[in-house]
């Protein structure tokens, strides 16, 4: 890349990466464009060459989102532990961490969009959508390496989903209750369940093999 064109890039990349930022910590609406530009360190006419709008822009740091989800949230996890399951557990302890450290205040990014801008346009609720498609993708990856150990019916995409579910609601609980303990209960009760599952495949196992001895 030629250095104009790398410098281009990098303009772009800091734009983002300071509207990511803020959008995350102060939310869409509230976050201003002069916010933006005081933050990444550029000037007016640099951001409305890359983006002709904030909703253009929030578009952007949608697909950035989509770019991270892997390096930042599912491959620490991943290469954490071999065991399927407990990377399923691991990327919710991501979570709680990043809980514990803004003291409940700040939440999933996606979930934090996804309801302050569920009347925005087409595009931008697609985008989100596929941020939590994605995720919920990964999820079911690991229940997919794990599915000689559970149940032979367990339909895993709706599993993912629910994995989901527990995540951004025991989030939302936390940062309204200000305190860790709803996010940590509500993992608590999700891994009661995957035991449950768990000890139910290990259990058929158990019964084919005593009724074959």
């Amino acid at each position: 890349m030629a250095p104009a064109q790398t410098a281009k890039a990098d303009t772009r990349t800091r734009i983002i990466d300071a509207a990511r930022e803020l959008f995350h910590a102060n939310g869409f609406q509230a976050t201003t464009m002069a916010e933006i530009l005081a933050k990444s360190g550029v000037n007016s006419g640099s951001l409305y060459y890359f983006f002709k709008s904030k909703d253009e822009l929030l578009l952007a740091v949608l697909d950035s989102y989509v770019d991270l989800m892997w390096p930042l949230v599912m491959e620490p996890a991943f290469g954490a532990t071999d065991d399927p399951i407990e990377r399923i557990f691991t990327v919710l302890d991501g979570y709680r961490q990043l809980l514990a450290a803004n003291s409940c205040a700040i939440g999933c990014p996606i979930g934090n969009l996804a309801l302050e801008l569920v009347d925005a346009r087409p595009e931008i609720r697609e985008k989100i959508s596929l941020n939590f498609s994605n995720w919920c993708e990964a999820i079911r990856r690991c229940l997919g390496e794990a599915a000689d150990r559970l149940p032979p019916d367990l339909d895993q995409a709706r599993l993912s989903r629910f994995v989901l579910t527990v995540m951004e609601g025991g989030i939302m609980q936390a940062r309204g209750h200000r305190r860790i303990e709803p996010y940590e209960e509500a993992v608590a009760q999700l891994r009661d369940y995957f035991n449950l599952l768990l000890e139910s495949r290990a259990g058929d196992r158990a019964r084919r093999s005593g009724s074959r001895n």
